[in-house]
């Protein structure tokens, strides 16, 4: 019985802590772009660029 008097606050304790982090990383735009890294991935930031023809200097000499 002495045991159940120390853990409920401490999981009191533990839930308030994690619904002011979760508070927190709200206010702070942390859930503000879910989708955009999901989808940036898929796509290159620059197009390739085009190569250098290597074979066209060497015929001219």
């Amino acid at each position: 019985m002495t045991n159940l008097l120390m853990l409920i606050p401490v999981a009191l304790l533990l839930g308030l802590f994690g619904l002011l982090a979760f508070l927190w990383a709200l206010k702070s735009g942390q859930f503000e772009d879910l989708d955009g890294s999901a989808h940036r991935i898929l796509f290159d930031d620059d197009p390739p660029q085009p190569k250098a023809d290597v074979n066209k200097d060497s015929d001219k000499t």
